[in-house]
């Protein structure tokens, strides 16, 4: 009881409050501490649909009261143009992603001012909680009429509210025109889309339908007719606008694109939403759902992740997918699969052997942090390259790739054969990952052995000098930080693997290939049959050559910036690490078979290669699962499923079957 009386003077104090001749900034200082009021703890929707109520039963007994209310809604109504509120708020001003993300930072880092005359700052400052959403939707409407009748006299108030509906319509409408005759839109669009023209008569029929709900001689009949015909355009637009994606599939994504996709969908969403508030028998409380609508529009707006998880997923889906194609090349099935995998890697074993003297080759030049690690990143990168283009493989690059292809699988999870079909792809790839790891590191120990061997019988001094070798044992110690830095190592394999699914996508989309092949200046240049071939080989390598290069550079140096800021990160790669210990070993001769050193370091090889591949094949797995939409998988049943076949056939995991799958 206590609680109702102190709400009752609290309203009384608000109410002698009210004064609609104040300023700007006070009259609407009085709307947000009214809201405030309403809004309570923000607790309990029943208390403040009470508060509410309270608010319409004390004004209507005080008549004095009501006509200063009333008097301060026509100050706030002259002073505020609502129609940009209910046609473009929570929409970028510029249909840009960039742009907007800025906006939102801007708004989540300066404060507003209640001296406005932009309705959607103000709207944000008088109902900024996700509680006056949940108030406004269940808002009654005996109750919402009620307080609708305070505010107005007359019928005049009813009137207003649909011209201000129908002029947020025009406006959004002529949004809706502009963005479909956008020529990075109109030019994917399907050609039947194009032909049917939908952009071009929706003003016209937001404005049939103006001229039926204003006329004063207008019937039911003909008011639903123009009401209809307006449905069924807004329909046509957003199938033409669907088209886009079609392109998108076969041409790669934009992410730019696909935000003003998104912004012409809602647009036309908002429409449909003003004209059922325009045609229902119930204004008032459709009126109170669609600020209740915005309200939640205000949240999302004030949100980065939103705003680039939303946009960004097309994006990850298609650099997913690209990786799935690519990734579908190092999973073996077969046994003549699995030797070909062992040969590969034994060739990029040989590769890195050379990779690993050269930089020790480029440690002996004792350069400066940053041009140390620039070139010893060109060095993996040009090896990468090089291995790539011999059509041998790294294994640690593969997870990355392989991730996206075994998630295509978890498309349809409905079947017992589907489960079935996901363990076999999982086999297969732990069982190509062996052969991977196996092949580059027992090649390419013995070679950087060998090659430091014979570098010591020409030269008649060791490759690198004993304190060098004591540090690469001490480096690759199992209880020091190799283990943290593997892991490191493999958020860096995912990264190139990304940066490789978005260049592959950029290229698609900008059709470089095609230019290439048939810009005069380059075929002048080049010559036509060069010019083709070029075209050719980039379109099947750009995204080998994008992960391999950039994979290099990282390796090379990340570590010299993370030293630059102190934070003493280092790289740790199964294949380059294995290599230095065969130097080392090298070095120090056969009394290094009785250092523990060498020991520790040898035991730290092969986790070195499991945490380099979990990693990254984890990582790239979540991305997958992303894309593909199958986060809610049953994955109690996948575990044991996988479980089962440990089980009942661990070899099938190490070892491929007689049988060619």
């Amino acid at each position: 009881m206590s609680s109702g009386h102190s709400e009752a003077r609290s309203l009384a104090v608000l109410l002698a409050q009210l004064d609609p001749q104040a300023g700007l900034a006070e009259r609407h200082l009085w709307l947000i501490a009214l809201c405030a009021w309403l809004r309570g703890n923000a607790q309990s929707v029943p208390e403040t649909l009470e508060r509410l109520a309270l608010l319409v039963d004390t004004v209507q007994a005080q008549p004095e009261t009501c006509t200063r209310l009333q008097a301060w809604w026509q100050a706030l109504a002259g002073a505020v143009d609502i129609t940009p509120l209910l046609a473009d708020f929570g929409f970028a001003p510029r249909t840009a992603l960039f742009s907007e993300l800025a906006e939102r930072l801007r708004l989540k880092l300066l404060p507003s001012s209640p001296e406005t005359i932009d309705a959607a700052e103000l709207f944000t400052l008088a109902l900024p909680s996700a509680f006056d959403a949940q108030w406004l939707a269940a808002l009654p409407d005996d109750l919402a009429q009620r307080l609708v009748g305070l505010l107005s006299d007359g019928p005049g108030l009813h009137a207003r509210w649909q011209r201000t509906l129908l002029d947020a319509m025009t406006y959004c409408a002529g949004q809706i025109l502009s963005t479909g005759f956008a020529p990075e839109l109109r030019l994917r669009m399907s050609e039947s889309a194009r032909e049917a023209q939908p952009f071009a008569a929706l003003i016209r029929d937001v404005e049939s339908l103006r001229i039926e709900v204003l006329h004063s001689l207008r019937t039911p009949d003909r008011l639903e007719q123009a009401a209809q015909g307006l449905r069924e355009r807004l329909d046509a637009c957003r199938a033409a606008a669907t088209t886009v994606y079609a392109h998108f599939e076969e041409n790669g994504i934009s992410v730019g694109l696909v935000f003003r996709l998104r912004q012409l969908r809602a647009r036309i969403v908002r429409v449909r939403e003003l004209l059922e508030c325009v045609l229902s028998p119930t204004p008032a409380l459709h009126a109170a759902r669609l600020l209740g609508h915005l309200v939640q529009v205000a949240q999302e707006r004030h949100s980065l992740r939103a705003v680039l998880a939303t946009n960004s997923s097309l994006l990850a889906a298609k650099v997913a997918e690209r990786s799935a194609e690519t990734g579908e090349h190092y999973i073996t099935r077969t046994r003549a699969e699995y030797l070909a995998m062992v040969r590969n890697a034994a060739g990029g074993g040989a590769v890195m052997a050379f990779t690993t003297l050269a930089k020790f080759a480029l440690y002996g030049l004792a350069l400066s942090a940053f041009w140390g690690g620039f070139w010893a990143g060109i060095n993996y990168a040009v090896s990468f390259v090089l291995i790539q283009l011999l059509h041998f493989t790294v294994a640690t690059k593969q997870p990355a790739m392989t991730a996206p292809a075994m998630a295509a699988k978890l498309k349809d999870l409905g079947s017992g054969e589907a489960i079935s079909d996901f363990v076999d792809e999982v086999a297969h790839l732990v069982r190509s990952q062996v052969a991977a790891v196996l092949g580059n590191v027992l090649v390419v120990f013995p070679a950087v052995l060998g090659l430091c061997l014979l570098i010591a019988q020409f030269t008649g001094t060791p490759a690198i000098s004993a304190k060098e070798a004591a540090h690469v044992l001490e480096a690759q110690h199992l209880l020091g930080p190799s283990l943290f830095f593997a892991a490191f190592t493999g958020v860096l394999l995912f990264v190139s693997s990304i940066i490789a699914g978005w260049t592959e996508n950029w290229f698609v989309l900008h059709r470089l290939d095609s230019a290439m092949r048939y810009n005069p200046r380059i075929t002048a240049l080049l010559g036509s049959a060069r010019a083709a071939r070029w075209a050719h080989f980039l379109r099947n390598n750009i995204s080998g050559l994008a992960a391999n290069i950039s994979l290099g550079l990282m390796l090379g140096l990340v570590p010299a910036f993370a030293g630059f800021f102190g934070l003493g990160l280092d790289v740790r790669h199964v294949t380059l690490s294995t290599g230095q210990v065969g130097a080392a070993a090298a070095s120090l001769g056969l009394g290094v078979l009785q250092q523990s050193a060498f020991w520790w370091a040898m035991a730290t090889l092969p986790l070195l290669g499991a945490i380099n591949v979990s990693v990254s094949f984890y990582l790239a797995f979540l991305l997958a699962l992303r894309a593909q939409n199958v986060s809610g998988v049953e994955r109690t049943r996948l575990y044991a499923a996988i479980r089962s076949r440990l089980r009942t056939a661990p070899l099938s995991f190490f070892l491929p079957s007689r049988q060619a799958s």
